[in-house]
């Protein structure tokens, strides 16, 4: 591997499995396109063969989905120090990352360096970008992102994924993550 540097129950629960149901990934109509899709993250690309290794530790042992952690902890996004980075597998292929945040100003920050890597938001249809429950989405060909911020929490979920994976996650293929509400990751 290459150097690295640097969500809870009710209506988001309901919009996550919207999103991520029987649907599929989510609609391009629902999205801001990327202007970069960087075909996966921080230098790993989707499909790539994962494992555990010197930099990675696996903390969810699947079946078919295994969950791992950078041993030094998670990544900065740009200025935005985050509380947990999980990298995820389909089959041994990197397919997902779950990141989790607090704070308004981490929010703040980490909305400020995906527009600057990925384009900046706009007025487009399904984007919610103020409110108590914001979703924010920036869709590529390879690659989707989906931003939710709760401010009555305080707390931020980040899926960065493979978007002709995602759908096989939502297939119950995931046990159900308590920090959710019971949705999967």
């Amino acid at each position: 591997m290459n150097s690295h540097s640097s969500l809870q129950s009710g209506p988001l629960i309901a919009l996550l499995i919207l999103l991520w149901g029987s649907s599929g990934p989510v609609s391009s109509s629902l999205a801001v396109s990327m202007v970069h899709d960087p075909n996966g993250f921080e230098g790993i690309r989707w499909g790539s063969a994962f494992s555990e290794s010197a930099d990675f530790v696996v903390v969810e042992n699947g079946n078919r989905i295994k969950g791992y952690e950078l041993k030094q902890g998670p990544l900065a996004l740009g200025l935005a120090k985050v509380d947990s980075m999980r990298f995820f597998t389909l089959d041994g292929r990197f397919a997902r990352v779950v990141i989790r945040y607090h704070d308004r100003l981490t929010h703040d920050r980490i909305v400020a360096y995906f527009q600057s890597m990925f384009g900046p938001l706009d007025k487009t249809a399904g984007q919610i970008t103020k409110g108590p429950v914001q979703q924010l989405y920036w869709l590529g060909e390879e690659t989707e992102i989906v931003v939710t911020y709760r401010r009555r929490t305080d707390r931020g979920i980040i899926f960065i994924e493979h978007s002709p994976t995602a759908l096989k996650f939502s297939e119950g293929m995931m046990a159900p993550d308590p920090d959710l509400g019971g949705a999967t990751y």
